[in-house]
């Protein structure tokens, strides 16, 4: 369990390179990766500490990574 989490962990890394270093709609990606990574993380942790009230934080974190993306990609928007 501990190198499912320490492999998903090294996913954070491209991540933060894309979401710190390109172009805004390259960096809207980067973010979403970032979201679902961390996710992932969590969870693998709350089914390796076997504490199911564990999970309500990456629930939690997957609908407000939905929200951001459709906030940041109306800013992202052309203006009229």
């Amino acid at each position: 369990m501990l190198g499912s989490v320490v492999l998903l962990a090294a996913g954070l890394g491209p991540a933060l390179w894309v979401g710190s270093r390109h172009s805004p709609m390259e960096r809207l990606v980067g973010l979403e990766l970032g979201g679902v990574v961390t996710t992932l993380v969590l969870m693998s942790i709350a089914q390796a500490v076997a504490q199911p009230s564990y999970l309500i934080v990456p629930l939690v974190l997957a609908v407000v990574s939905v929200a951001s993306t459709l906030v940041y990609t109306r800013l992202l928007a052309p203006r009229r």
